[in-house]
């Protein structure tokens, strides 16, 4: 279970993080999208 959780945990980190980039990128400030 803790082997599982460390595998687990870094990649949800990690696809977060470059989604939130992705999103950041792709969206300008005033195009209204929130």
């Amino acid at each position: 279970m803790l082997v599982g959780a460390l595998f687990i945990i870094p990649i949800i980190l990690v696809y977060t993080f470059w989604s939130y980039y992705v999103f950041r990128g792709k969206v300008q400030p005033g195009e209204g999208y929130h």
